[in-house]
Order: C-alpha cells, then sequence, then structure tokens
C-alpha cells in the first residue's frame, strides 16, 4: 500500500509542477494585460524582458559557466526570437481574447512536431487544426469573443517566433541548457525591450507599473521556468506533450477568470481542436516526440 501511495505521488507531483506552470503563464498574461492601459503592450512586453533577464541573471549567474563561440549564433537567434515572440503575442493580446491567441499562437510547435515527424497520418491533424482556426476567424462565428485579422496575424507570427524558440533553443540547451535560457532572454531585453521603452518611455519607471511588471515577470518567466525544469526531466515525453497540449483552455479560462473573456461554443470547439491536433500529434504510433522533451520553457 505504501509502495502504491509512493508511486501515485512520484508520477503525480511533476504534472501538478507543469499544471502550476501553466496556470502562472496564462496567470501572467491576464497580469499583463492589466499594464496595457498604463504602459502599452510593447511596454509592457519591455518590462517583463527586462525584469525577468535581471531576475534569472542574479538567480544562475551564468556567466559562472564558459560559453562555446560556436553556441552563440543559436543562443542569439534563440534569444531574438523568443523577444518577438513576446512582442507579437502581447500585440495579439491587446486585439483578441488570451485563449484565442494562445491556440493561434500554439500552430508554432504543432508545426514544429509535424515536420519532424514526416507522417501521412500528421496531415489529418494539420487539417483539423486549420479547421479550427478557421472556424474562429469566420466572420460572424461567434460575437462573445470577436477576433480580428490583425491580432490573429500577430498571434500566428508569435507561434511562427516560437517555432524558431524551439528550433534554435534546442541547440543552445543541448550544450549549456538553463544557462542558454538566461542568455537568451537577456538578448532579448537587450534587442527587443528598447522598442517598448521608446514606446512608453518614463512610464515604465513608475512604482506600480515596476510592481505589476515585476509580476508579470514571475508569473511568465522565472516561477514556470522553475517548476517546468524540474517537471521535464521526470515526465514521460507524451506525457509532457499532452499536458502542454492543454495550454490553449488554461489561457481560455484564465481569460474568462481574470479578464472577463467569454467565449462561444463555436470558438471554444475551435480551441478544442487545436489542442486535439496538437495532442495527436504527440500520441499516435510513431510520432517523434523530441520536439516535446527537448523543448525549452514556454516563453510567454
Amino acid at each position: 500500500m505504501q509502495q502504491t501511495y509512493r508511486a501515485i505521488v512520484a508520477r503525480g507531483w511533476p504534472v501538478a509542477l507543469l499544471i502550476v506552470a501553466m496556470s502562472a503563464i496564462q496567470s501572467g498574461a491576464s497580469l499583463a494585460k492589466g499594464l496595457f492601459p498604463m504602459a502599452g503592450p510593447a511596454g509592457t512586453m519591455s518590462v517583463r524582458l527586462i525584469l525577468a533577464a535581471l531576475l534569472l541573471l542574479v538567480i544562475l549567474r551564468p556567466w559562472r559557466q564558459p560559453i562555446a563561440a560556436g553556441a552563440w549564433p543559436a543562443i542569439a537567434i534563440y534569444g531574438i526570437a523568443l523577444g518577438a515572440m513576446n512582442f507579437l503575442f502581447y500585440q495579439a493580446l491587446a486585439r483578441i481574447p488570451l485563449g484565442i491567441a494562445v491556440a493561434f499562437e500554439f500552430t508554432g510547435p504543432l508545426m514544429v512536431a509535424v515536420i519532424a515527424s514526416r507522417r501521412t497520418l500528421d496531415l489529418f491533424w494539420v487539417m483539423l487544426a486549420l479547421a479550427g482556426l478557421a472556424v474562429l476567424l469566420w466572420p460572424g462565428s461567434d460575437t462573445t469573443g470577436a477576433v480580428n485579422w490583425p491580432g490573429a496575424a500577430c498571434a500566428l507570427g508569435a507561434g511562427a517566433c516560437w517555432a524558431l524558440y524551439i528550433l534554435f533553443g534546442q541547440k543552445a540547451g543541448a550544450v549549456h541548457g538553463m544557462h542558454s535560457a538566461v542568455l537568451g532572454i537577456t538578448i532579448a531585453a537587450i534587442v527587443i525591450a528598447p522598442i517598448g521603452v521608446w514606446e512608453a518611455g518614463a512610464t515604465l519607471l513608475e512604482p506600480h507599473v515596476l510592481m505589476l511588471g515585476a509580476g508579470v515577470a514571475i508569473l511568465s518567466t522565472a516561477l514556470p521556468y522553475t517548476l517546468e525544469m524540474i517537471a521535464l526531466p521526470r515526465l514521460p515525453t507524451p506525457t509532457f506533450g499532452t499536458l502542454m497540449s492543454l495550454e490553449p483552455a488554461f489561457g481560455a479560462l484564465s481569460g474568462l477568470v481574470f479578464l472577463g473573456q467569454q467565449l462561444g461554443v463555436w470558438q471554444w470547439l475551435a480551441i478544442g481542436a487545436v489542442m486535439a491536433a496538437s495532442i495527436g500529434t504527440t500520441l499516435t504510433p510513431g510520432a517523434d516526440t523530441t520536439a516535446h522533451a527537448e523543448e525549452p520553457p514556454r516563453p510567454d
């Protein structure tokens, strides 16, 4: 009996950590949207990246480990992709509901998994995801959570950046692990954050903006990075991929609870189609789930 209990705990606590990480990420996105009236989407992105980079630099001190010269190009692209992803995602979040933005953005890792596997069955999962996205974009399909084309385009662009983030994050992290992630965030803060600093200016130095920005940095970066890095080595690849595929639902629920963003039945079904496509690429026989297994922690 005691051995059974220990086995259940050993299997369950990494899953719980990942669920908490996903909840933190989407709660952070909701908190970030609350900053938009004060700092704007770009300014919110900047204060989040800068504070997250400073926090992780202090905690992990990546300068203690030498970085091979050949690793820097991958780390640089990884960092720029991370910053561009955050910029585009916050632009999308200013225009469309959170759950829908996450669903569009999720096309990035889905395409990485599909391209890596090259299975005929994956064509079905692609078509299912495209059907879900088409429903979300269909004019007048649901008026409770309106979707506009600029917002959808920004979310899809964030998805493309997420794909680059995964591919180059794998290359950078294969040698230097979490240190590459911290350096990537630092590069994102240096290269992308000035856009928001220029747009928001001195507003970013106001105490309430810094306080809320710190909350976003912790919820969206520091806490989930830590929890996912603990959970990832202890979860089977299919389990990790399946749990990560639930993130659009977490986004929709977070938008409902914290932002009052109500979605219609068809929109929930469309989000479910994107989630099912992602789960399908992970669990169907012969699936290559390397992208899930080695994927860096979710950066939104």
